[in-house]
């Protein structure tokens, strides 16, 4: 496989190649560059059932697993791109950015002091009007109830909250037996959810309900610390070593609103792959096929949004852990830029490319959960970078001028042929309605910026987990979260150090693209949902060809620290879903929410119920096909 030819010089043989990167600013950027696009180099086999042991147990052998350990890394390009590498760049150990006012259009600055319920309520400001929304329902073949919905229904007395409860726990009870066994969540409590719904109930009939996400159910990933549920980052043992004593500050936002938190979604162990197959909790199952994945690692979130147990859910996205999963169930992931949302009372397990998201049903839902989570944690120090928070307003998403959406066509095209297809269309469908402009550009070094992603996620992980792993919590993981760790603990401190400068590179990068264009648009995944293979539910599975593949487009979102948002454009030839995804300057989430909505307002007349679906503001809320 050709190497990326001028921005890197082939030097002689020691251990591996080595390369030397050439400087950022003899590298041309634009559609003219010579830079040729390395695909993903993966090599190491789908591996399932008893053959992830045995490769699990030749990975842990002291002699085997060392050789075994460097041969995989050498042929899969590490060495050659990363370790063995000459760069002149000082590392970025943080992607931390200065605030710079992006003159965002058609928004609304967002006053540090409002509290969590008066913020939600600047963003319902900045939706379009009811009489809107119910003009353009009459042609939608299908939609997902949103969190007006769900306020209008409390506030005419029709539905209380805590009839919405009892609905939801008959649901969860129905979908988790036998044969759906949708593995929505690790954890939920029936008499925790009916008494916040009871107390949502009486607000609403004194007339005084605390926001618009008053009785709203909202799910959170089992990685972010919700009373009174334990946080065992889909293990069976971190919660024994951490206990949760404090709800994550994200969390205590949302019920400041009255939000009923109905659980702990299902995860892949420690986030550690992108199927969201666990095999302590069952595998989260994809609403549009029970047969696919739901994606990870926030896959329950994504599920339970998709299914209609709730209108909101919130993930923790490492790489692309909210947007891959959004993605293939075919609803919203808001990836924020990094530190907008405070990240205390979430498992550290990689604090530098880690940050809460929001998926929804709907981009409107996706703006009102990311105004309540937002902001600085006041209980901590103020943070030296003094940023200003700007919420879109989407009545005027049309009246947006001159907003340029860059493309790297190669990159772009580097998916399986539904999805180009699907992506493609869109994207011009929504420069013909618009009139928005594509800019054609290069963007150097991606799979190199990929094997740095990794490193730097899986040191942090394993170095996060020291504290706590000895070895007989080490035989409690999965089998495929054992070879993942095997892989973590392989990385010195130099490749490490190698990894953070390879981020500063494609920071530089970045900035360049971003002085030209206002976001970068891209495919979310390169493939849709794959199937689950009876053989990987006990065991997990290892499939790092389709994990590179769907994780192809999520990178830059958080190596870089940099805001992203995926909206669904259609679906692949079996009915699955494909999304379109924008990343943007940081802290311009206003424009990334502003393009997905416009991008929704497009396609979602041709939105699809999937399979398994519940409607919680019907009394007869099964699906009639399940």
């Amino acid at each position: 496989m050709d190497l990326p030819g001028h921005s890197l010089i082939i030097m002689g043989l020691s251990k591996s190649k080595r390369v030397v990167y050439r400087s950022v600013k003899d590298i041309n950027l634009g559609s003219d560059s010579s830079e040729v696009y390395l695909q993903a180099n993966v090599k190491a086999p789908r591996l399932t059932g008893f053959f992830v042991k045995i490769f699990a147990w030749f990975l842990e052998s002291r002699i085997f697993g060392t050789l075994l350990m460097y041969i995989l890394k050498e042929d899969n390009l590490f060495h050659k791109l990363v370790t063995y590498a000459e760069l002149d760049e000082s590392p970025l150990y943080v992607p931390l950015h200065h605030f710079e006012d992006n003159k965002e259009q058609e928004v609304k600055c967002l006053d540090s002091a409002l509290t969590p319920p008066e913020k939600v309520q600047v963003a319902v400001e900045c939706l379009p009007s009811h009489s809107e929304k119910v003009l353009d329902g009459r042609k939608y073949s299908f939609f997902r109830w949103t969190i007006m919905d769900y306020h209008r229904a409390y506030s005419s007395g029709d539905i209380t909250p805590t009839m919405v409860a009892e609905r939801f726990i008959a649901a969860v009870a129905e979908s988790s037996k036998h044969p759906l066994q949708m593995g929505f969540f690790i954890d939920y409590n029936a008499s925790d959810i009916l008494r916040r719904a009871n107390e949502s109930t009486k607000r609403y009939q004194e007339g005084e309900p605390l926001s618009v996400l008053d009785g709203v159910p909202i799910a959170i990933k089992d990685e972010i610390d919700c009373l009174p549920y334990p946080t065992t980052g889909g293990t069976k043992w971190l919660h024994k070593k951490r206990p949760c004593t404090d709800d994550a500050c994200c969390v205590k936002r949302l019920r400041l609103c009255g939000a009923i938190l109905v659980g702990k979604t299902n995860m892949h162990e420690l986030g550690a792959g992108t199927s969201g197959i666990n095999p302590h909790y069952g595998a989260a199952k994809n609403p549009y096929n029970t047969n696919r994945i739901a994606g990870g690692s926030s896959s329950g979130s994504a599920a339970v949004v998709s299914a209609g147990l709730c209108p909101v859910a919130l993930g923790v996205d490492g790489g692309g852990s909210v947007r891959m999963p959004a993605a293939l169930c075919g609803v919203v992931g808001l990836k924020p830029t990094f530190s907008r949302v405070p990240h205390s009372g979430v498992l550290p397990l990689n604090w530098t490319v880690g940050m809460v998201g929001v998926l929804a049903g709907t981009v409107e839902d996706a703006l009102i959960a990311y105004a309540a989570i937002s902001g600085e944690n006041p209980s901590h120090q103020p943070s030296n970078i003094l940023t200003k928070i700007n919420l879109p307003l989407l009545p005027f998403t049309k009246s947006l001028s001159n907003i340029k959406l860059a493309k790297y066509g190669k990159w772009f095209d580097d998916c399986s042929d539904d999805v180009r297809r699907c992506c493609s269309r869109a994207l011009n469908k929504l420069q013909d309605h618009y009139g928005w402009q594509t800019v054609d550009v290069t963007l150097p070094e991606l799979e190199v910026m990929r094997l740095a992603h990794y490193i730097t996620i899986a040191s942090e992980c394993y170095t996060s987990l020291d504290t706590f792993l000895q070895e007989k919590n080490f035989v409690e993981f999965g089998w495929d979260a054992r070879v993942a760790l095997n892989f973590y603990s392989a990385f010195s401190s130099m490749e490490y150090i190698k990894a953070q400068k390879i981020r500063n590179r494609q920071w530089q990068f970045h900035k360049k693209i971003f002085a030209e264009a206002d976001v970068i648009v891209s495919p979310t995944t390169g493939v849709t949902a794959y199937p689950i293979q009876d053989d990987a539910l006990k065991t997990g599975e290892l499939d790092y060809v389709n994990g590179a593949a769907l994780i192809r487009y999520s990178i830059s979102g958080n190596f870089l620290g940099l805001p992203a948002v995926t909206v669904p454009v259609g679906y692949d030839k079996l009915g699955l879903p494909i999304g379109l995804q924008f990343v943007g300057r940081p802290w311009a989430e206003a424009t990334l929410i502003h393009l997905a909505s416009a991008m929704q307002a497009i396609c979602i007349s041709e939105y699809r119920k999937p399979d398994i679906f519940y409607d919680l503001l019907r009394e007869d809320c099964m699906d009639p096909d399940i």
